[in-house]
């Protein structure tokens, strides 16, 4: 497995992933697949400015991707992100995500990003839509619990909750020097 940049181009491969999340589970809380145009779109305007990555198998299959976003648009909040994940269901368990977010963590501490923030639905009772892997994954992955937001989310005709978790990966300064946008390597 190997990790690159994701383009424009991996619009159809990522979607694949993407849509069984929005379609059949409440980790997103999107409702309908974006269009591959659409997606095309999101991933021009977070890359332009974050990483956006993608793990590739010897045979040049996508098993998952990563990405950041802006936290906040304000400028106090240049040096917090917010990550995310997606993994092909199969590929789950096996590494991928482990791989996908430390290589993510790496691009963003060389930026000069000091917060990661993650927003993960979560439920008090697990179901055939959602169970708390992904809480648990961050747990795992060094992120810690900030704040819960109950009943936030609703889909498949049930209420979800959402958390914040947070990993500090960089230095507080009195002053702090500037993120480096677009300025990211893998």
């Amino acid at each position: 497995m190997k990790i690159e940049k994701v383009t424009e181009a991996d619009a159809p491969a990522l979607l694949e992933i993407y849509a069984p999340y929005v379609e059949q589970t409440a980790i997103s809380f999107e409702y309908a697949v974006p269009s591959a145009e659409e997606f095309r779109g999101r991933i021009r305007s977070i890359s332009a400015k974050y990483p956006y990555i993608k793990a590739v198998d010897e045979a040049g299959r996508i098993l998952g991707y990563a990405y950041a976003g802006a936290f906040k648009a304000r400028a106090a909040y240049d040096w917090a992100v917010e990550t995310t994940i997606y993994v092909r269901r199969e590929h789950r368990g096996g590494g991928v995500g482990r791989t996908l977010y430390e290589a993510l963590e790496r691009s963003l501490k060389a930026m000069g990003i000091c917060n990661l923030n993650a927003c993960i639905a979560c439920t008090a009772q697990p179901d055939e839509h959602l169970t708390n892997d992904s809480m648990f994954f961050h747990r795992h992955m060094g992120y810690r619990l900030v704040g819960t937001f109950h009943g936030c989310g609703y889909k498949f005709g049930t209420w979800y909750d959402m958390v914040w978790m947070e990993k500090l990966i960089g230095p507080h300064t009195q002053n702090q020097p500037s993120v480096r946008f677009g300025e990211w390597t893998i």
